[in-house]
């Protein structure tokens, strides 16, 4: 039911009334569509759960508008970002357009769904605000950066699953949990392949984050396993340009010392958890989306 969800955001889009707002959005990749079907996957097909699932996907790609802006990113999944096409004022009005359309929205399903969507919007700007102040150093403490992608990425996915198990009348508190495990994983792995993949598959750079002032848990958990010397070469390497010698000197530590295994067995650990709640419940669809966060390769 994933073409409902399509059609609904066409109408919300078209219900604006602005032919620039449609021939813009229109531009925009509609990626994976994890959210919505994570919200169709516990709760069903009813109109209540199809609004809810497009306003989240709406609210998802004005997240990913203002990232573009604020990351300087000229690509989004291999192809130019809306920023790069026509600027970084049209890309923020689009993202605040579309902000402020699935709020307006949320208020026609339910007082509770659309406190809870309204609360996990809230922590991903306070994400988003801490992601870039952490940049402007190396952040070695595991604890802020999973407090970071918890706000940033997971808060959202929470959300979804707690709104979903509410409008199916289900206990919110274990599919909450299964969220907020996926939201983290999804992004480790996200931090995992930007080290591990290639240019041409990630639209990207490869050690792009590392270039852009971003410490993610694979660089975290090198840092730890280094000898002092080292230390300080990894941290004088952050946030610059790499030199295909200091590329390559990144790529040996890490194999060296085991990270990536580390950092995705980290990730497969909050999956595992987050399966064994759905099991519990027989929710087995669950599980198969969860299982598909750590095995995806892009």
């Amino acid at each position: 039911m994933l073409s409902a969800v399509e059609r609904k955001i066409g109408q919300f889009v078209e219900e604006l009334d602005d032919k620039e707002v449609s021939a813009l959005y229109a531009k925009l990749p509609h990626g994976k569509r994890l959210r919505a079907k994570l919200i169709l996957k516990i709760a069903g097909t009813s109109l209540p759960v199809i609004k809810t699932a497009a306003v989240v996907e709406m609210i998802h790609a004005a997240s990913l508008l203002h990232d573009d802006v604020i990351d300087d990113a000229y690509t989004r999944r291999s192809k130019p970002s809306l920023n790069a096409l026509y600027g970084n004022k049209t890309a923020i009005m689009l993202g605040d357009i579309l902000y402020a359309k699935g709020f307006f929205e949320l208020n026609n399903i339910s007082p509770e769904i659309s406190k809870m969507i309204s609360n996990s919007v809230v922590q991903l700007s306070l994400g988003e605000l801490k992601d870039v102040s952490l940049s402007k150093s190396f952040n070695i403490d595991k604890k802020i950066y999973l407090e970071m992608i918890y706000q940033k990425t997971a808060s959202l996915m929470e959300a979804c699953a707690g709104a979903a198990a509410l409008l199916a009348n289900k206990d919110p508190k274990a599919y909450k949990i299964y969220g907020r495990n996926l939201g983290i994983a999804f992004q480790m792995i996200d931090d995992i392949l930007d080290i591990t993949m290639d240019t041409q598959t990630l639209g990207k750079p490869s050690l792009h984050d590392f270039v852009e002032g971003k410490t993610t848990l694979p660089y975290i958990y090198l840092y730890e396993a280094l000898d002092d010397e080292n230390k300080l070469k990894l941290k004088s390497l952050h946030g610059k340009k790499l030199s295909d010698n200091n590329t390559e000197w990144i790529m040996l530590m890490m194999q060296e010392n085991n990270i990536i295994k580390k950092s995705y067995q980290e990730a497969k650990t909050l999956i595992e958890e987050a399966i064994t709640l759905m099991n519990e419940r027989g929710e087995n669809a669950l599980s198969h989306i969860a299982m598909a966060m750590i095995e995806r390769d892009f």
